[in-house]
């Protein structure tokens, strides 16, 4: 081997196979100076997901003619067009797939690179040209084949793309889909009629998809059936109140403006179906072949409002906050969406630390519109994640006066307020909000959990707490937080085996969480097991606990727990006082509108293209959302690329891309419920 393949074999070595570094925020690569520096800086850019200098210093390593070995080039030459093409530098992404094609013909992400270019291009017979080559891939399968269907429509012959897209075999999700996109080729066409039945078959089979809501509400309204179109948009919006896309579209036809289309142009059809595909995978992790299809939509339709909102939720799913403000940023002011991506936006601004100019972003927001529900939750959620008690709970009340009249959906506004009114130790306020909040959502688990948890902590109601308790491990029993909360009830209640038992397996669940194995460290010491306890308190340790909680785990490190009974025993009968902040499970996030897409779930993440595979970083462990009675029912999975290759499964379908959601606050730090033996 060469030393320029040897090189190079170092510097992949660990790209294949990292997905736990994307789930951290690092700083920018350096600057090298070298051939070996730009490649390893690559590779560590690649690594973190920060694609701009990913593509740049492999494209400088590649330049540099150190690497004169040609499996060794081959090798760079790939890694450089994968990076060009996730960082959206699509011209020389072409470049770089027409060289990846001379050296791998059957390379199916370049040809499906140069699919696009030539739809692009309006060069539509070169377009299914290139995209037949993308059909060994299994993601591929029923995408690309969909995608060329507008080929013939960009050419003006949209029969022969209704009879192609009734080509494509699939099952009934996918047939869901295929009439969707058929229906929205029709009614471009002004073949309205058969629109009108493609569209209807889709809302029939699924009415959450706002996209399909949307497509068929226009062609209903272009054939002279506006009632009948106000009458779906209505239905939509009982189920999902505030989506801005119905929203805009029921205002518009009321006024009585001229309703245009789904799409209009070929290109805007292809990246829909481009769009829904990455929503889909990115629901599932994979963070790689997501992106390259949001960016070959934005290279189609630049202005692509719902790509350029799923792109920048991805970006900040891996922790590339930077790189989702610049998209959030680059929504369209005419779009509907636009008022998502600055709510969104100013949720990226806190995780960047700009806090306050988040939070001056939403009060602007607010001004403008005092009854902007989301606008309002968000902002709590940024004070609660902030440890702002006083300020979240005079938003969520702000936020509650708007709901007026709440309904299920409007549960977490009642929780998050709670959780704001325990920590600033107005108990019996925080206990109203929770059992509004069961009201709303009888068993809700997060709630059950933490109203549980808190009567037990305080000697109330003890039971019923450990009932609470129980239910929300009976409908979460893979959550470590409430297994914890039912392990430190035991605890709590003088029931020490049952609290180790629970809590060894809170441990196994959460390995990493501070609180959890200062529990542990507590119940060991209690059955005499004082060695495994010190180790315990010295892995919460090591897990880097809040300040307070590090005094009190240090003091026990020093002089033990004290062996009373008084120690273990709750408040009883003090219900002014706040609990020594319980650690609940993650706080759900608010109800929000539709994700991006709801796309058909990947049986596994899929992997990264076969041009290159760079690492696949993990999606960072997020707050359980709560239960949406208006989530759309998601597609039969799609095949699982780990099955042999002799006999992949076909895709199964994607759901019609839905708005993106609006913005959801990040979720309130865990509170803790340690209270130092």
């Amino acid at each position: 081997m060469s030393f320029s393949a040897a090189l190079l074999a170092i510097a992949f070595s660990t790209t294949l196979m990292a997905p736990a570094l994307a789930a951290k925020t690092v700083e920018r690569p350096f600057r090298p100076t070298s051939a070996s520096g730009s490649l390893l800086a690559g590779r560590l850019a690649a690594n973190v997901r920060d694609d701009d200098n990913a593509a740049s210093f492999y494209a400088k390593a590649l330049s540099s003619g150190l690497f004169k070995d040609e499996q060794a080039r081959q090798e760079l030459t790939n890694r450089t067009f994968i990076a060009l093409l996730t960082s959206g530098e699509m011209d020389k992404a072409v470049t770089f797939a027409r060289r990846v094609v001379a050296i791998d013909k059957k390379n199916p992400i370049a040809h499906l690179v140069l699919g696009i270019r030539a739809l692009k291009g309006r060069d539509y017979t070169k377009a299914r040209d290139e995209l037949a080559f993308t059909l060994d891939k299994p993601i591929l399968q029923l995408a690309t084949p969909l995608i060329s269907t507008w080929t013939y429509a960009g050419a003006g012959q949209t029969k022969k793309g209704v009879v192609a897209s009734d080509d494509i075999s699939s099952n009934d999700g996918f047939s869901t889909f295929k009439n969707f996109s058929t229906g929205m080729m029709l009614d471009m066409a002004g073949m309205r009629d058969e629109a009108i039945a493609r569209l209807k078959d889709a809302h029939e089979r699924d009415a959450n998809a706002v996209s399909i809501v949307d497509a068929y509400a226009r062609a209903l309204v272009r054939a002279g059936k506006k009632d009948e179109a106000l009458k779906v948009l209505d239905a939509y919006s009982a189920k999902v109140p505030r989506q801005p896309i119905v929203t805009a579209l029921i205002a518009d036809i009321k006024a009585g403006k001229r309703i245009g289309p789904a799409v209009t142009s070929a290109q805007q059809g292809a990246a829909d179906i481009l769009v829904s595909v990455a929503a889909g995978i990115a629901k599932q992790g994979g963070a790689d072949y997501a992106v390259v299809f949001y960016r070959l939509a934005l290279y189609l339709e630049p202005n692509n409002a719902t790509a350029l909102i799923g792109l920048a939720e991805l970006y900040s799913d891996l922790k590339q906050p930077q790189t989702a403000e610049t998209l959030f940023k680059s929504v369209p002011a005419s779009s509907p969406l636009k008022r998502n991506a600055e709510i969104e936006l100013a949720t990226t601004l806190d995780e960047l630390d700009k806090t306050d100019e988040g939070v001056a972003h939403l009060k602007k927001i607010i001004a403008a519109n005092p009854q902007d529900l989301d606008a309002i939750i968000s902002l709590g959620g940024i004070f609660n994640q902030r440890k702002r008690w006083d300020e979240a709970a005079v938003a969520f009340s702000q936020a509650v006066d708007v709901i007026g009249k709440p309904t299920r959906n409007d549960w977490p506004t009642f929780y998050y307020r709670g959780i704001a009114y325990e920590r600033t130790k107005q108990w019996p306020k925080a206990e109203a909000d929770f059992k509004k909040a069961l009201e709303l959502f009888p068993d809700q688990p997060s709630v059950l959990n933490y109203l549980g948890y808190s009567w037990i902590d305080q000697g109330l109601h003890l039971q019923e707490g450990m009932e609470m308790i129980k239910k929300a491990v009976d409908q979460r029993p893979d959550d470590g937080y409430i297994v914890d909360s039912l392990g430190w009830a035991n605890y709590k209640l003088g029931q020490y085996d049952e609290a180790v038992e629970q809590l060894e397996r809170a441990v196994s669940l959460k390995p990493s969480d501070p609180t959890i194995n200062d529990h542990l460290g507590d119940a060991y010491w209690k059955i005499g097991r004082k060695l495994e306890a010190t180790f315990q308190w010295r892995h919460a340790l090591d897990a880097k606990p809040e300040p307070d909680e590090k005094a009190k785990i240090e003091q026990k490190l020093k002089d033990g727990m004290r062996d009373t009974a008084s120690a273990d025993a709750g408040k009883a009968g003090d219900a002014t006082k706040s609990p020594d902040a319980p650690k609940p499970a993650d706080a759900p996030k608010p109800a929000d509108a539709p994700k991006p897409a709801d796309a058909a779930k990947p049986a596994d993440a899929p992997k990264t293209p076969d041009a290159v595979q760079p690492s696949q970083p993990e999606k960072p462990a997020d707050a359980p959302k709560p239960a949406d009675e208006t989530k759309p029912a998601e597609a039969p999975k799609p095949a699982d690329e780990t099955k042999p290759a002799d006999a992949p499964k076909p895709m199964d379908a994607p759901k019609p891309a839905d708005t993106p959601k609006p913005a959801e606050p990040i979720k309130p730090a865990a509170p803790s419920n340690n209270n130092g033996g």
